[in-house]
C-alpha cells in the first residue's frame, strides 16, 4: 500500500509517499481502507521534532474510511462499515496511508450525510473540542465561554459545540474570519489584533486556549471567580494552575485522548445539524508535504485533509 513516510525530522519537505507492507488487524482490532485522512498541527510537531518520545514515527491520527477486515473477538463492526474516529492517539497510528489498523472501539460509524472528507475533519479536532468543554469544563447552558484562535481548526469546533451546549460564545479572530465565526453561531467576536481580548469582553466562565504563550496568564485576567483556563497549547501550561489557585481560579493542561463515547457524541451533533467542520484545503496522499505547508502557516480556516481513495 502506498503511505506517507520520512526518514528524519525537518520540515514538511521530508515527507514522501512510500511502498508498505499492508498491516493485518490483530485481536479487537479492524482494518480500514481509509479515504481521507485529516491534518492537524500535531503532526507537524511529530514530523519536526519526533513528539515527546523524539522518535520518527508513521503520521496521521483523523480517519475516515471502510472496514476492510475484522480481527478476532470483534463484535461492534463488519466488513462494509463506514467509520471515523481517532485510533490510537497518543500512540502513532499512521493514517496518511490507503490502509490503517484500529482498534474497533476507537471508532463510531460514519452520519450517511457527512462525506469521507467531512469526517475526517472531525475526529482529533472535535475529541480536543468536546473534552476541553465538556469533560474539563463542564460548560453548562447560559455560561460566557471564550474561544482563543476561533477560526482554527480546534476553534470552530468549539464554537459550535458550545452554542449547542447552550453557552454565549466569544471568538478571537482576525477581522477577516467574524463574518464566518458569527456563521458558526458566535454571539461576539473579538479582533485580537486591534484590542486586548481581556479588556474587550466581560468576564467569562470558560477559556478554550490553544494559542499558549502569554495567552494563558492574559486569560486568567478575563475570567469570572471560580472560571476556568482550558489549555491545549503546551505541557508547559500546566503552571497556569500554581497561577490560578490564588486568584480562586482553575486552568488545566489537556491532552485529547481516544474516545468512543466522545465520537458518538459529535456523530449525534453532525446528524442532529448542530456541527460541521469548514474544510479550508483537500489534498491528495502525496502532496502531504503542501498540506503540511498550509498547515504550519497558521493562517487557515477550518481544516485541512488529505484525499486518500475515491
Amino acid at each position: 500500500m502506498r503511505a506517507v513516510a520520512q526518514d528524519g525530522f525537518g520540515g514538511p519537505e521530508v515527507l514522501k509517499v512510500v511502498e508498505v507492507e499492508r498491516p493485518e488487524p490483530g485481536p479487537a482490532e479492524v482494518l480500514v481502507r481509509v479515504h481521507a485522512a485529516g491534518v492537524n498541527p500535531t503532526d507537524s510537531w511529530h514530523r519536526a521534532t519526533g513528539g515527546l518520545a523524539g522518535e520518527v514515527v508513521r503520521l496521521g491520527w483523523d480517519v475516515s474510511g471502510t472496514v476492510e477486515a475484522v480481527g478476532l473477538g470483534v463484535t461492534t463492526l463488519a466488513p462494509g462499515d463506514e467509520v471515523f474516529g481517532m485510533p490510537r492517539h497518543p500512540v502513532p497510528a499512521g493514517t496518511y496511508a490507503e490502509y490503517v489498523t484500529s482498534p474497533a472501539r476507537h471508532l463510531v460509524r460514519k452520519p450517511a450525510a457527512l462525506s469521507h472528507v467531512r469526517a475526517a475533519a472531525l475526529p482529533l479536532a472535535a475529541l480536543t473540542a468536546w473534552q476541553a468543554l465538556v469533560d474539563t469544563a463542564g460548560v453548562r447552558p447560559g455560561q460566557r465561554v471564550l474561544v482563543h484562535a476561533a477560526a482554527g481548526g480546534v476553534g470552530h469546533l468549539a464554537v459550535q459545540i458550545a452554542k449547542a451546549r447552550g453557552a454565549y460564545v466569544i471568538g478571537t479572530a482576525r477581522a477577516a474570519k467574524h463574518a464566518f465565526l458569527r456563521g458558526l453561531g458566535a454571539d461576539e467576536v473579538v479582533d485580537y489584533t486591534a484590542v486586548a481580548f481581556e479588556a474587550a469582553v466581560p468576564p467569562v466562565d470558560v477559556v478554550v486556549d490553544a494559542v499558549g504563550g502569554e495567552y494563558g496568564p492574559r486569560s486568567l485576567r478575563a475570567l469570572r471567580p471560580g472560571g476556568i483556563v482550558v489549555s491545549l497549547a503546551s505541557p508547559a501550561e500546566v503552571r497556569l494552575a500554581q497561577e490560578a489557585r490564588p486568584l480562586g481560579l482553575h486552568a488545566a493542561f489537556m491532552a485529547v485522548e481516544a474516545d468512543q463515547a466522545g465520537m458518538r457524541e459529535i456523530a449525534a451533533l453532525v446528524e442532529d445539524g448542530l456541527l460541521r467542520p469548514e474544510i479550508d484545503t483537500v489534498l491528495p496522499l502525496e502532496l502531504a508535504g503542501k498540506a503540511h505547508e498550509l498547515s504550519d502557516s497558521g493562517r487557515t480556516t477550518g481544516k485541512i485533509v488529505l484525499s486518500v481513495t475515491d
